[in-house]
């Protein structure tokens, strides 16, 4: 998993409240499909229209906003059905970070098993740095600091976030739960020859 220290990029505005998993990735869209369709179907529901071309309305189809790597969100983003192909897809779409004021909470969960950072920050905080960013549209640019744990918006303004601590040094290390358990390897292995010698019967072989 790619390490995540500190982004710097376009956020796009997207504050639509209770988008969930099925907005974010069809059900339709995870049939029969490799990971790469999964990534390429991301928001489809917003970004084709009936005949498969590009909804110009939809603001991740827009020139400035396209490719934006931070997404600004509305409230209880990522809700409904659990489906890591959600954090997929986005993370398809080049998105690493997306900063709404609640999650969903498997989703929530799912981004950070996939190298992507769900910054929670309140509506009013994250309508301004829409703001700021549809004043300068091309230019403007928020950086996000998981080291410091701030969100720094177009104009200079600091905006402090919270991590959970394993997750965060997870995050900046590039390790999901696996990873994160292989650090412990040594004593693992330490326990299972302890364990083996007291119990040899548990590990025979069928």
């Amino acid at each position: 998993m790619n390490r995540f220290t500190k982004l710097e990029g376009v956020a796009a505005p997207f504050l639509r409240a209770n988008v969930d998993t099925d907005m974010i990735i069809p059900m339709t869209r995870l049939v029969g499909t490799s990971r790469a369709d999964i990534e390429a179907s991301g928001f489809a529901l917003f970004r084709f229209n009936g005949d498969g071309t590009e909804n110009p309305d939809f603001v991740l189809n827009q020139p400035v906003w396209k490719g934006a790597p931070i997404l600004l969100a509305g409230d209880n983003f990522g809700c409904g059905s659990s489906r890591e192909a959600a954090v997929w897809a986005l993370a398809g779409m080049g998105i690493r970070v997306v900063i709404a004021p609640s999650f969903g909470d498997i989703f929530y969960n799912n981004c950070f098993q996939n190298g992507m950072l769900p910054v929670e920050l309140p509506i009013a905080a994250i309508e301004e740095l829409a703001e700021e960013m549809r004043a300068s549209p091309g230019n403007a640019r928020v950086t996000v600091d998981l080291e410091r744990q701030i969100v720094v918006s177009p104009r200079g303004r600091e905006l402090p976030f919270k991590v959970e601590a394993n997750r965060r040094d997870a995050l900046l290390q590039g390790l999901d739960d696996i990873g994160v358990t292989l650090t412990h390897r040594d004593a693992i292995a330490a326990w299972q020859a302890k364990d083996r010698a007291a119990r040899p019967w548990v590990w025979l072989k069928a």
